[in-house]
This record gives structure tokens, sequence and C-alpha cells, in this order.
């Protein structure tokens, strides 16, 4: 949806069809790109283009789990009015008015690890102590949570956010560092460039790249995984499944 261009609503529903019978069990909906060195679009603008898509899920695809990727709590209420209960899916790291909405209508909330903002978080990348700072960012996230009175809440530690390659592979290698906090772990890693780039290869090119990331998520304590290419990862998760048995 942050893409723009006309809505077809015939052709959004056959390709949230086409998701389902692949394995999704979740769909993510953005209307403002949050890719690094992107610039925001005003309220109005994501409003605009993520509207028809709500209206048309709440009409035609009712029982859709929906996440909705933003960072303004105007959106989530305006959101919650067409869709009710969905999941919030906010890459900012949060704000007090954000706490206030999830708190309020008691939705469930992506806490994403990041620095500033996606225009400007690639220069923002010098830790002292990555792990122990994304740790410590966290544990600030269940202190608001406990105070905002948001019970459910998902850890996301943004990969591509505010991080660099060799940061990413760090993050992901100490993933389960993350599990202390009894929360479940999102990994989003599909097609990023920590990924292609030490290979030499495109995006186009990742999804074997992904699909092995995906796999060391899932052993190191990732419960949730946000991918473009859903069979490969349903297969992945398939095969995980089998040999954790």
């Amino acid at each position: 949806l942050a893409a723009g261009g006309a809505f077809d609503p015939d052709v959004f529903l056959a390709r949230i069809d086409s998701m389902v019978s692949e394995g999704m069990t979740i769909i993510d909906l953005g209307a403002c790109s949050t890719r690094p060195g992107s610039d925001s679009v005003d309220e109005q603008v994501e409003w605009g283009r993520l509207e028809p898509a709500l209206r048309l899920i709440a009409s035609k695809r009712p029982g859709l789990r929906l996440s909705i990727d933003t960072f303004r709590p105007g959106i989530v209420s305006r959101a919650y009015d067409i869709s009710g209960p969905f999941i919030v899916n906010d890459v900012s790291g949060g704000s007090e008015a954000m706490w206030k909405t999830v708190g309020r209508l008691g939705l469930t909330y992506v806490a994403t690890h990041t620095r500033g903002t996606p225009k400007n978080m690639r220069e923002l990348t010098d830790y002292e102590d990555l792990v122990g700072e994304v740790t410590a960012f966290f544990e600030n996230i269940s202190r608001m949570a406990d105070a905002y009175g948001v019970g459910d809440w998902i850890l996301d530690p943004g990969f591509g956010f505010a991080k660099t390659v060799e940061q990413n592979w760090l993050i992901l290698k100490d993933l389960a560092v993350f599990k202390k906090f009894g929360r479940p772990i999102l990994a989003g890693l599909s097609r990023k460039s920590f990924l292609y780039k030490p290979l030499g290869i495109s995006p186009e090119e990742a999804l074997p790249a992904t699909c092995a990331a995906n796999l060391i998520a899932l052993q190191n304590g990732a419960s949730i995984l946000r991918v473009h290419d859903i069979a490969p990862a349903r297969h992945v998760l398939e095969v995980f499944s089998r040999a954790s048995v």
C-alpha cells in the first residue's frame, strides 16, 4: 500500500487470498514507508491509502488477522473504528500518545528497536554495547507497557533499523538473549541488505539466504516471521517444527 498508485479491490483481494492459501496467518498493512532513507508522508495521505484496504477487508474478509504498520496513534484509532482489534506494528520505538492509545483500545503492540527516523537511522549506528543497549531498550518497553496497561506486546529487535551489516548479524546470533522478556520474538529478515550485500547479490536473489536466516532466527527463539515469500517461509517453519519435536 505504501507504494501508492490506484487501489484495485479485485487485485487486492486476490493477492490476500493467494497469501492465505500459501500459509499466511497475519497480514501486515502499511501505508507510509519506513524503509531506511525513506521520506514520510502526512497522516491524511497515510489514511487515504490505508482506509480503502481496511474497509474492503472488513466487508469481504472479516476473519483475517491484521497488523497495521504505523507510528501514528491517530491512524490506530481510526483503523480500530473500522476493523476492531488488530496488532499495532510501530517501528518508531513508541511514544506516550501511542502507548495511551494501544492501552485504551487493548491492542497487541509490536515494539521495534530503532534509533531516529527512517530518514536518518542509517547514520545512527554507533553503539558501545549493541546487545546491551538493545536489551536496555526493551527493559524500558516492558516498563512502559506495564505503566500504560499494554498486556500483550511483541519484541522486534529491528533488523535493518539503525544497524550496520555486522550489527544485524550480531543481533541474529544473540537473539536468544531477548527470550528473558518472556514475549514473542518477531524476526523481519526477508531479503534485507545485511543478507544479500555480503553475498554480492541482489534482493531478488536473496530468497535462499532469507530462508537460512529465518531458520537461524527460529532456532534462537523467534516465533513470528515477517516475510515476503510466504510458501518458502512456511516450509522453513515446517522443517523447524519437525526437527524440534
